[in-house]
């Protein structure tokens, strides 16, 4: 298999019947940032929603990148008998599934991908990582407490919470961060980079793929079409209004008809 890692099996929740459909959470994020699209789209897919390494309840592993994350997909859909599969990945999720339609294309039928592009980003979570290694510096007893802590690091109050969903309790009562932050810390160039493509892969250039971007976020923008062509030939682009990086959070019910009729 591509990749620089040996591939881990994924942890993985399932809803519903019928052809299958990968979902892939982004970065700080996990299953659980999906699971009621998972729910509403159970009506007509098989949904798996999975936490990528170093996130969720994943094995924790040193290494990050792209074609190692694709890899640990392919492999837990090998674990479960997955052949083919439609995909859907936000953000860092997004370029998970972009690698892993270029590495593994005979296993992806369709590819949305949630407002995120296949090029190299700017690091821009300085200050929340700053935040989250506070607080596994701290003794965390409340989620009160750790909500004033990150305070200082992240203005707004609903990624705050978003963050905050990490915080798991340890056997003795108090929080702690359930993901791999050193490993995301030491591999935030990986994380930012763009696709990785290695020898010849006209295989992909026929597959449907769908981007849909956040109106007013700039994580895709007009810049982006010419690396996106170049790797997704046909690829199109739908805009939602009025929302920004977390479309699927700000207007769930639209972006969900947007899966449905884009995979039917």
């Amino acid at each position: 298999m591509t990749g620089t890692d040996n591939p881990i099996t994924l942890y993985t929740k399932q809803f519903g019947e019928g052809p299958s459909l990968i979902i892939l959470h982004g970065l700080f994020g996990s299953w659980e940032n999906w699971r009621s699209h998972a729910q509403h789209l159970a009506s007509h897919f098989q949904v798996t929603l999975m936490d990528l390494r170093n996130h969720g309840q994943s094995a924790h592993r040193d290494r990050m990148d792209y074609p190692t994350m694709a890899a640990d997909v392919a492999f837990t859909c090998e674990q479960l008998g997955i052949e083919q599969t439609h995909v859907v990945g936000h953000s860092m999720g997004g370029k998970t599934a972009m690698q892993l339609a270029i590495d593994f294309s005979q296993l992806v039928d369709r590819l949305i991908v949630v407002d995120i592009g296949p090029g190299q980003y700017p690091a821009h979570h300085q200050k929340i990582l700053q935040g989250m290694s506070l607080l596994t510096q701290q003794v965390i007893e409340s989620r009160k407490q750790a909500d004033e802590m990150l305070s200082d690091f992240v203005a707004d109050p609903g990624i705050r919470s978003f963050l905050l969903k990490n915080l798991t309790r340890n056997k003795d009562g108090r929080y702690q961060l359930r993901l791999n932050l050193d490993a995301i810390i030491n591999h935030y160039e990986s994380i930012a980079a763009a696709i990785t493509i290695e020898g010849d892969r006209d295989s992909q250039n026929t597959l449907p793929v769908l981007f849909i971007k956040g109106g007013n976020s700039d994580y895709l923008q007009e810049k982006d079409r010419d690396a996106i062509i170049a790797l997704f030939p046909s690829a199109r682009v739908k805009v939602v209004a009025g929302t920004g990086h977390w479309l699927h959070s700000e207007k769930p019910a639209l972006v969900q008809k947007i899966i449905s009729d884009y995979l039917s």
